[in-house]
């Protein structure tokens, strides 16, 4: 059995293999997130990836109250979450407008609503949700320096930043541990544009949100893009006597960088199947056969 953790950075960073993502998370009632919290635990997948405004600002409170009546303790699971969009909702009224910050005050404001409505007193990851067109890399630094210094948040990172950016604030701040995109076999742009190179470069480990497509993968009339990727993952499946998101967990995992997918399930079943997908060793031509369903060209 492959281990079920992973140290995503230099620094000794650790997340599970997967990730539970949580975003999805706001219809469910305590003791159903209760149980989800639980059953991802058991499954091995120890890390949970929150957002502030998931669920409109209520997810975090809602895992924060769930996680008290587990048998779960703090030190065996990661907190992840990620600040500086400010979302119009009714639970956060000085909110006028749909926009990002990223300055220093707003980061360490956001971080520690955060500590408080998920009932911990640190953060094992923050990141920046997005790329403020404002932003200054150093006043972010500063607030990841305060809040590293006041054993707030323990590591950091980054979301949907592209190589650039990322550079200048690991310029800033030389301890970034992670950046969040997407990446799907329907989605291929951080294998083009950098992104994965560079990870490999400071020798971090990415994490993917929406890695099954945002479910298009599992629709009946897709794209053509989407009919193409099916048919390969159909063949595969069939090989593997596997599911087809383990197949596509397994595409995933098949890449150096050690990418970390992160699961937007609300069934419980799920998880320990997403984690049998460690299991499953593609070769490289299997993996070639997907990426060119998805290009819809041979490679050059």
């Amino acid at each position: 059995m492959k281990p079920k953790q992973l140290e995503i950075s230099p620094d000794g960073s650790v997340l599970s293999r997967m990730v539970t993502g949580v975003w999805r998370w706001e219809s469910l009632t305590p003791q159903e997130t209760t149980n989800l919290i639980e059953q991802s635990v058991e499954a091995g997948i120890t890390s949970f990836d929150h957002a502030d405004i998931y669920g409109s600002y209520t997810c975090e409170a809602l895992f924060g109250k769930a996680f008290k009546s587990t048998n779960v303790k703090r030190d065996d699971i990661q907190l992840v979450s990620k600040c500086g969009i400010r979302l119009i909702s009714e639970n956060r009224p000085k909110n006028s407008f749909h926009c990002y910050d990223t300055n220093a005050a707003y980061i360490i404001k956001s971080v520690e609503n955060s500590l408080k409505n998920l009932a911990t007193d640190y953060l094992d990851v923050l990141l920046i949700h997005r790329p403020s067109p404002l932003m200054d890399a150093d006043e972010i630094a500063e607030a990841f320096t305060k809040l590293e210094v006041a054993g707030k948040v323990r590591h950091f990172g980054v979301s949907n930043f592209t190589p650039s950016q990322f550079d200048l604030l690991f310029d800033r701040f030389p301890k970034l541990v992670t950046n969040q995109v997407e990446i799907s076999p329907l989605m291929l742009e951080t294998y083009l544009d950098g992104t994965l190179e560079q990870c490999q470069k400071y020798r971090i480990s990415p994490m993917a949100w929406s890695p099954l497509g945002g479910g298009a993968l599992f629709q009946k009339d897709g794209t053509e893009q989407t009919k193409r990727v099916q048919a390969v993952l159909k063949n595969l499946q069939e090989k593997y006597d596997a599911q087809l998101d383990q197949i596509v967990f397994a595409w995933l995992l098949h890449h150096s960088v050690n990418i970390i997918p992160i699961l937007g399930t609300t069934k419980a079943s799920r998880f320990a199947q997403a984690v049998s997908a460690l299991e499953i060793e593609l070769t490289n031509e299997e993996w070639f056969q997907v990426w060119v369903a998805s290009t819809g060209e041979e490679v050059p």
